[in-house]
């Protein structure tokens, strides 16, 4: 069956909506009635009506009117509504795997993504929580990966994303640091060049939580460039991943950013608010247990990471 060609029709988008719709809803729930859905989405009673008749001719819905109690929904083929709801893969969005914990997470997710309604699923790496989110938001991912601080934070200044899954605290780093150019250097002192990341929520607010009161030069950087910068001296301090120093098992003069932990280190997903079909899709297919058992084994070397 050509489900593109039948959401081509005129009542193509009507259907595609609605397809979202059911997908968010579970067998034996009460449906929203027309009018609930006309006031919901837009669109007009005689269509909302002939899409809901599509769905169900074409196997995608089972309802069942139960008089003045409502519709429910009885049965649904989340295959058939995934392909009417234009749903034909699903892309996450992490950090750049440049530790051990992220190779580990971003396994488990590919693991935990495998589904039993044969909807290929795959990851994209970005720099930057504010990028990815940003693509996020722009509908080219599905769902992104980013810190609870990073997720809250961003929540703050627009409410437009959602929580869907929490990994724990350490899930997504173990400890931030502040490196140092300097070998005798222990403390952000006034004078010094220190490098921050604008793009990298956690980084950027750490950085300045860190310099507050110090008469500090910012320099901008992405977050692969800090490493190179300190060890040329073009900055004197950044806040890094301790995670990457021990994997790389590299010799810096660093000190623990001793600040409590306020999500920073916990991994999360987040879905775009408007996309409840998506959240539920989330919900159904990553189980957190099996994310968080995957990085374990590749952190202890038992497998090797696959993403």
């Amino acid at each position: 069956m050509d489900y593109h060609e039948k959401l081509m029709s005129k009542n193509g988008l009507s259907t595609m909506t609605l397809a979202k719709e059911f997908l968010n809803c579970d067998v034996g729930d009460k449906i929203p009635t027309v009018s609930e859905l006309n006031e919901k989405i837009g669109l007009a009673r005689g269509t909302i009506q002939n899409s809901i008749k599509f769905l169900q001719l074409n196997g995608a819905i089972k309802l069942e009117s139960k008089g003045h109690l409502g519709t429910y929904l009885m049965n649904k083929n989340t295959l058939i509504l995934l392909a009417f709801a234009g749903i034909t893969s699903i892309v996450g969005v992490m950090p750049l795997p440049c530790s051990k914990k992220y190779e580990g997470l971003a396994t488990g997710l590919i693991v935990a993504m495998e589904n039993q309604y044969n909807v290929p699923a795959s990851m994209a790496y970005v720099r930057g929580a504010e990028n990815r989110i940003a693509m996020l938001v722009a509908d080219r991912y599905d769902f992104a990966v980013v810190s609870k601080y990073a997720a809250v934070n961003f929540k703050k200044r627009k409410d437009i994303i959602e929580i869907v899954k929490e990994f724990g605290p350490h899930s997504y780093l173990f400890k931030h640091v502040i490196l140092f150019h300097d070998n005798n250097a222990t403390n952000i002192v006034d004078g010094m060049k220190v490098g921050i990341d604008v793009e990298s929520i956690d980084q950027r607010v750490m950085t300045e939580k860190v310099c507050q009161d110090k008469d500090v030069q910012y320099v901008r950087l992405g977050y692969n460039q800090i490493l190179e910068k300190l060890q040329d001296g073009t900055i004197d301090a950044a806040v890094w991943n301790e995670d990457i120093i021990k994997d790389k098992m590299l010799h810096l003069n660093y000190r623990i950013v001793d600040l409590t932990d306020d999500g920073n280190t916990e991994a999360v997903i987040v879905v775009n608010k408007d996309r409840p079909e998506m959240k539920k899709m989330i919900g159904d297919l990553i189980d957190v247990e099996t994310v968080l058992n995957i990085q374990k084994l590749v952190l202890e070397g038992r497998i090797t990471p696959s993403y």
